[in-house]
């Protein structure tokens, strides 16, 4: 008897996606990007501009240091690397800021 098997894939859920501009890019095939999230403040209802680094892979080692990227959500591919680099949004001026 033949069988007819159909394989349907589990879609998987939606990864979490962020923008943000690389700070850093000393390490292999790593780059360091921060994201600003702005939020009223829940009681001074004031807008507060957080930020959070965020380690992403970078494969190619394209991404340089000022440039806006989108990174997404992926397994752990280290003990701090949970993210990778999707695209390059804008290219930055490549001179690095002082740190303030």
């Amino acid at each position: 008897m033949a069988e007819t098997v159909k394989t349907t894939e589990t879609p998987r859920g939606n990864r979490k996606q962020r923008t943000g501009e690389v700070i850093s890019n000393k390490m292999a095939k790593t780059i360091v990007v921060r994201v600003e999230r702005r939020f009223p403040h829940p009681r001074f209802k004031k807008v507060v501009t957080a930020y959070k680094k965020f380690y992403a892979h970078d494969e190619k080692s394209e991404a340089k240091v000022g440039d806006r990227v989108r990174i997404e959500e992926t397994r752990p591919l280290s003990r701090t690397k949970r993210w990778r680099l999707m695209e390059i949004v804008d290219r930055g001026s490549g001179v690095e800021r002082p740190a303030a």
